[in-house]
């Protein structure tokens, strides 16, 4: 057991004084909780210091006196940190939607009859599908509903507004719409995607998900692309009640080199007309997920032929649940790829990989399936990386507001901490509702950052609630380097002093500049392009790894890059976020260095390969080699 696991142990029984302080604090502050349910069975506290927790309440309850402000909270790191902190440098997000071309409006069909697929959708992915260099954009759209629908009725696409959309990126930046000579408008009530090549061709695929059906799109190298869904029998059970999918991930499952799929499912749900909320004009809500039945996630094997096998129930990954968000990463560094989901209302899953094809769940003694309190929460967002640079992959949940963002970070045998305190995202998140999130070095320093995506799922909640939000600002956290976080939104730019109700979000380096851009859609609103220009002299470099024997985007690859400061580590996905894919190249900042001393691979095959002194400042392409490589083979310029 490392130095950290010790000391996390050691401090449990403070932990749990501390946990009775706060309980009394919290009734005496906020006289009704938006945590609507605990578990049977908590886990037990973990490492988190007295001072910590209190003072992360005190600055909670400041934040409470204040309950019609937006203002920037900044926490105050644990006085017994050694670490000295680096210097609080906002970023700059400028909204460029406009001036991008991008005319995307999401369809969410609010009805009086508040269902709950309404206030959900919808995702985003940032991709190159014609592999010009230049990343695209995918949205995911809903579809018109009557009021009232038919319990069993499967929405439809009315005309052009509900469609999907995809944008190409020209060469001067703008985006042209491309959704009907692509073929991908869609049909249905959408709500993800995920990217990933299935088929080793080259070309990025798409997998749509929603109610009623999902969908697979096969790129066609040409810029267009085929239905695939029936022939490859990945559409999902349509079955009544059985069909409202979320969030997926393309993650090769076997180490077989083919990507399977993983697909979660939210609830047990049709269009039943069931009032929630008050009895009285305009108090109606939407219904909490707890009256909903759980479900399994569908889990769909490569063949290799075109085709997928349904696999949930043998591989070990169909225990029923709430599924909004998937995440993946090796978190015990045993070489073989994890799985993490944000569940709603329910104990999260980390399910660990047993190397023989099958997975066992272990969220309770992992210690990430509650928080610290012991208590469920919404988890809706997710990303798994590494955000203190130890080489352990950490965990990320966005809920919603009076939950406070879960964070775990991770102990290196097995278990995780609940950081949210110590970490200063209590009292940062407290009266917040987050959906997409991702870790992202927004200046190249070299600290994975934090961009939130937020926003409340119910549109009555100021009703009850006159101190949370419906429409919300995005969340900009800074990571200062010793396990900690500020606040740094309200100095970001004007994009964090708007109001949206926030949803899907996917991350990319849009204009190939060094630094991370983000795509945010909003429930029934429009969509936002965000063009990261933040001033800084730090330097940067971007992989695009190419797989041979092991699958072609490398997905679950892991990379680590060395500079001077130390070293940096990324798991390569798509996944993570909400409903939502991200840009598949893995992007570090390198701070001053202007070189990066090695990059060290784990491809998913198992092959190692070693790069050394890398300049930096621009994107990489890599290759896989054919065994283990000591020297920069295959490495050009992207």
């Amino acid at each position: 057991m490392n130095i950290r696991a010790i000391t996390a142990r050691a401090r449990v029984s403070t932990t749990k004084i501390a946990g009775k302080l706060v309980a009394k604090l919290e009734h005496a502050i906020r006289p009704q909780l938006i945590v609507r349910h605990s578990t049977a069975q908590a886990l037990k506290q973990t490492g988190k210091s007295l001072r910590a927790l209190l003072t992360g309440f005190v600055a909670s309850a400041t934040m409470l006196g204040t309950s019609n402000s937006c203002a920037q909270v900044i926490s105050v790191a644990p006085a017994a940190s050694a670490s000295v902190a680096a210097p609080i440098v906002p970023g700059k997000f400028t909204d460029v939607t406009a001036a991008s071309g991008v005319r995307f409006v999401g369809v969410a069909s609010h009805t009086s009859h508040k269902y709950l697929l309404e206030t959900m959708g919808s995702g985003v992915a940032v991709f190159d599908y014609d592999n010009d260099g230049l990343l695209d954009l995918f949205f995911v759209n809903g579809a018109s509903l009557d009021d009232p629908m038919a319990q069993d009725a499967v929405p439809e696409n009315r005309s052009a507004k509900d469609w999907n959309r995809l944008y190409h990126q020209r060469k001067d930046g703008t985006f042209e719409d491309v959704t009907e000579k692509s073929g991908l408008k869609g049909v249905g009530y959408g709500m993800g995607v995920a990217v990933g090549d299935y088929d080793n061709d080259g070309y990025e695929d798409l997998y749509v998900t929603g109610y009623g059906g999902n969908h697979l799109y096969h790129n066609n190298g040409n810029g267009t692309f085929t239905d695939v869904t029936e022939h490859s029998g990945t559409g999902g059970d349509k079955t009544p009640g059985n069909s409202w999918s979320t969030s997926a991930a393309w993650v090769d499952l076997d180490n077989d080199g083919l990507l399977d799929l993983v697909v979660l499912r939210y609830v047990r749900w049709n269009f039943i007309d069931v009032w929630c909320g008050e009895h009285r004009e305009g108090y109606r809500a939407y219904c909490h997920p707890d009256i909903f039945p759980a479900i399994p996630a569908l889990v769909y094997h490569n063949n290799g032929d075109g085709t997928f096998t349904e696999i949930a129930k043998k591989s070990g990954l169909g225990t029923p649940g709430k599924g909004l968000g998937i995440a993946i990463s090796d978190f015990d560094r045993d070489g073989k790829i994890d799985l993490a989901i944000a569940n709603d209302s329910m104990p999260e899953f980390l399910y660990h990989n047993n190397g023989d094809g099958t997975f066992e769940e272990r969220g309770l003694t992992a210690e990430i399936a509650v928080d610290g309190d012991g208590r469920t929460y919404a988890g809706m967002g997710i990303d798994f990386q590494d955000f203190d640079n130890d080489g352990l992959p950490d965990l990320v949940i966005t809920n919603l507001a009076n939950q406070k963002y879960a964070l775990y970070r991770n102990n290196g045998d097995g278990s995780f901490t609940y950081d949210t305190y110590v970490a200063g995202l209590a009292p940062m998140t407290l009266l917040h509702s987050g959906w997409g999130i991702h870790f992202l070095d927004y200046d190249n320093d070299g600290l994975k950052d934090l961009l939130i995506a937020q926003g409340h799922d119910l549109d009555t909640v100021e009703l009850n609630y006159p101190q949370i939000r419906y429409k919300e600002p995005l969340l900009l956290a800074r990571n200062v380097g010793n396990g900690t976080f500020v606040d740094v939104s309200s100095q970001s730019g004007d994009v964090f002093h708007q109001q949206w109700v926030g949803r899907g979000m996917a991350v990319g380096d849009l204009d190939n500049d060094g630094r991370l851009d983000a795509v945010i859609t909003t429930n029934g609103g429009p969509a936002y392009v965000l063009r990261n220009e933040t001033a800084t002299q730090n330097h940067w470099l971007t992989l695009l790894l190419v797989g041979h024997k092991s699958n072609r985007d490398a997905i679950g690859a892991e990379v680590k890059v060395v500079t001077s400061h130390g070293a940096l580590y990324w798991t390569v996905s798509t996944a993570g976020s909400y409903l939502s894919s991200n840009d598949k190249r893995a992007h570090f900042g390198l701070g001053t260095d202007s070189v990066a001393r090695s990059i060290d691979i784990r491809w998913p095959s198992g092959i190692r390969q070693t790069l050394t002194n890398i300049g930096g400042d621009r994107a990489l392409k890599i290759d896989e080699p054919s065994g283990p490589q000591d020297s920069p083979a295959k490495a050009g310029p992207r």
